[in-house]
């Protein structure tokens, strides 16, 4: 049976936080927290699970300082601060489970862990399909 990271490979805890609104850009188009630190070239996961290591204080401080950079939302530009304070309040908090470490250290530790060893499988599968149906194309001549 497979394991449930495998089909849910990002802590389900960071859910409530990354998909949480930060505003509308100037399109009028709602933007997460998850589509705000990729836009700023951050893997969304991995700065969740700093965030969460850091506390709450802490946390809310390194996102008033990412939420600031971040241009696509005007009104962030000047009230940052106070996004941030209620962002940081939906991080997973609290002595954190065994479950939440675990998987704040897989996200941070950049491991190649049970979904890139699918990827890694998967690829070799196809480079061998595509030799295999090039050679059999090659000796029908």
């Amino acid at each position: 049976m497979a394991e449930p990271s495998v089909l849910r490979p990002h802590p389900p805890e960071f859910e409530r936080f990354l998909y949480a609104s930060v505003g509308e850009d100037r399109n009028g188009y709602v933007v997460t927290v998850l589509s705000a630190l990729a836009r700023l070239g951050l893997d969304p996961w991995i700065e969740t699970a700093e965030l969460v290591t850091l506390g709450r204080d802490a946390a809310r401080a390194r996102l008033g300082t990412l939420l600031a950079r971040f241009r696509d939302v005007p009104m962030l530009a000047s009230d940052h601060g106070r996004v941030a304070q209620d962002l940081s309040q939906l991080l997973p908090e609290g002595p954190a489970s065994d479950t939440l470490k675990r998987a704040a250290s897989t996200v941070t530790g950049h491991r190649l862990g049970t979904s890139g060893t699918i990827w890694a499988v998967l690829t070799i599968i196809i480079v061998l399909f595509q030799v295999l149906t090039i050679v059999g194309a090659g000796s029908g001549e």
